[in-house]
């Protein structure tokens, strides 16, 4: 039975979205394409038909995570978005959270493809980000500044993989969510800021 273009296009989006999600909770080393394939639902020897190599699906996969990570950004207020950012809920669900903070130490061993794949999904997030506080064209001025949204999100990033790196039950991963929400909250509070 052959397949129309729309239905393969189809299976290639979803198994980059499956990608993006296993390699989130498991790490770009944890996942191989035979087990890929099947959580995808697809046989391996499919694979090859729709990317040239794993790292191609690696840097579509990230890609898409971010994609996800704006679309869910875009929904939520400053208050709402940080305060699910640093929940044990987030922390706990890898598979569905941040490709920044699943990811970011793998990314940094990769082809150029997946760092670049990395930099344009933080431009973007960062490009988003602005643009909510409305101040996109002066991204150097005062309140809100290109490098305080950066030094936000390093913060966000930084406590979820700290927390993530305690063991499950421990209180130091709860301590370290805590501790970043409550100073992200006061430097919102503080600055008067309108978004993350």
């Amino acid at each position: 039975m052959r397949v129309t273009k729309a239905q393969a296009s189809a299976n290639r989006a979803h198994v980059v979205e499956t990608a993006s999600a296993l390699f989130r909770e498991r790490g770009y080393d944890g996942v191989g394409v035979a087990d890929l394939m099947a959580a995808a639902g697809f046989t391996h020897g499919g694979f090859y038909k729709q990317f040239q190599s794993k790292a191609d699906l690696m840097a579509e996969a990230a890609a898409c995570g971010f994609e996800q990570a704006a679309q869910r950004a875009a929904v939520q207020s400053p208050a709402d978005f940080i305060a699910h950012y640093l929940s044990r809920e987030h922390r706990d669900h890898r598979g569905a959270g941040c490709t920044m903070a699943a990811l970011g130490a793998d990314a940094s061993r990769q082809t150029d493809a997946v760092r670049a794949a990395f930099a344009q999904g933080i431009e973007g997030l960062l490009a988003d980000i602005q643009n909510a506080k409305g101040d996109a064209a002066s991204p150097d001025s005062g309140q809100g500044s290109r490098a305080e949204t950066l030094e936000t999100m390093a913060r966000l990033v930084g406590a979820l993989v700290l927390s993530r790196a305690c063991p499950d039950d421990s209180p130091l991963a709860d301590e370290i969510l805590d501790a970043c929400r409550g100073k992200a909250f006061g430097m919102r509070e503080k600055s008067g800021a309108k978004a993350v």
